[in-house]
């Protein structure tokens, strides 16, 4: 009988973790089950050039997946039970309602944008955490007038490429950028410096140190009372993981991530694992790691790679997951590459101009290229799978990779 393994989610991490166990498991002996309400694979890291006007290279799960034995079931998760190991889901219409046994279970529903709990931003914002949310917006900013206002609330990484942009694809609109602190604070001084040259380049007006109150359909108001006018309005003030995991039986933060261990395995049941934005795990010094695909993809690939062991009876690898840079895209023209430490805080060191688009550029096309590519890459001899799913729980040695 095979080992029944679900996964839940089809962005990065759940496409890599479904890849990668594929490359690792023999197909007679575990059936490999990737739920998704689309049936593409979308970049989200592209999703604010979408909303600008671009258009994106389809990238269908059927083509992903072709003879890697993957099976892709299109449908919403509605509920996980970890107790009885089903997972319910709808047909992505909203119809009819289906329930998938799992032996394991793989969590990588990530997350959305964060209304933050300010009145008005889910009645009024758009957003650019989704493929819908960025296709509104996209045929938002279309039918703006010239003049028109676009105010982007949020000073962290999607708030800078989205208002960049979106200056870059729309001159004739008005672009303003609401941050809780100082532009771009958490980088270096030369990163600041380049990034304040392109806002000033771009004609985008920045109001600093401003925490935002209220979104109305046409303002937005600052906790100190400025009112700021406004024909559209983007929210990117940080992202809130799917609610799900908090319905469930399994142990979550007050975030609502599912605590795991060093191999991504959660501590409450140890037949689930979680990934990328879902998951609570630690990072160098001890830091929990960012939500980003720079610490989701490794994580993907720690969690495919001890299920494998553990099934297999094999040793469960440790993969080193650390920060080595950010990437900025600032417009199509211009960027940032902003070097760090292990544990994610800015070196002096950064390159921005031609030379950060081409090596964003290179980067983002390898992490689609690994994702597109489920079984290419370092040889892997398939394993078969010798162990029962109670005796997978019990511990394996650990090596490094």
């Amino acid at each position: 009988m095979q080992h029944r393994i679900v996964v839940l989610g089809g962005g990065y991490t759940g496409t890599v973790a479904a890849g990668r166990l594929a490359k690792r498991l023999r197909r007679e002996d575990a059936s490999i089950t990737l739920v998704n309400p689309e049936p593409d694979f979308v970049e989200r890291v592209r999703l604010h050039q979408l909303a600008a006007g671009q258009d994106l290279t389809p990238r269908p799960f059927d083509e992903i997946f072709a003879g890697t034995g993957v099976e892709l079931r299109l449908g919403r998760v509605t509920h996980v039970d970890v107790d009885r190991k089903t997972v319910t889901t709808t047909a992505p219409d909203g119809t009819g309602s289906d329930v998938v046994e799992y032996d394991t279970l793989v969590y990588a529903l990530g997350s959305g944008w964060d209304v933050d709990g300010v009145p008005g931003v889910a009645e009024h914002a758009h957003d650019v955490s989704s493929r819908p949310g960025a296709l509104r917006l996209r045929e938002r900013l279309a039918a703006l007038e010239p003049g028109s206002r676009v105010v982007v609330v949020g000073g962290g990484l999607a708030g800078l490429e989205t208002m960049t942009e979106v200056a870059e694809a729309h001159p004739g609109l008005d672009v303003a950028l609401v941050a809780r602190g100082c532009l771009g604070d958490w980088l270096s001084e030369k990163g600041r410096a380049h990034l304040r040259t392109v806002v000033d380049r771009l004609g985008i007006t920045v109001h600093e140190h401003a925490s935002v109150a209220a979104v109305g359909r046409h303002s937005v108001t600052t906790a100190g009372g400025t009112v700021l006018p406004t024909d559209v309005t983007v929210w990117t003030a940080g992202f809130a993981v799917h609610p799900l995991a908090r319905a469930t039986a399994l142990e979550t933060t007050d975030r609502g991530q599912i605590v795991v261990d060093a191999t991504m395995r959660s501590v409450s049941h140890p037949d689930v694992y979680a990934v990328g934005d879902a998951a609570s795990a630690t990072g160098p010094g001890g830091k929990p790691l960012r939500m980003s695909c720079a610490s989701g993809t490794p994580t993907a690939w720690q969690a495919a790679d001890a299920v494998a062991a553990r099934l297999s009876g094999g040793e469960v690898p440790r993969v080193g997951i650390r920060y080595v840079q950010q990437c900025i895209s600032l417009g199509r023209s211009d960027g940032l590459i902003q070097f760090v430490t292990a544990d994610d805080r800015s070196k002096d060191r950064a390159l921005s101009g031609r030379v950060a688009v081409l090596y964003k550029e290179l980067v983002t096309r390898s992490a689609v290229w690994a994702v597109t590519h489920p079984t290419m890459g370092v040889p892997s001899r398939r394993r078969r799978v010798v162990r029962s799913a109670a005796r997978a729980d019990e511990p394996a040695g650990a090596t490094a990779l």
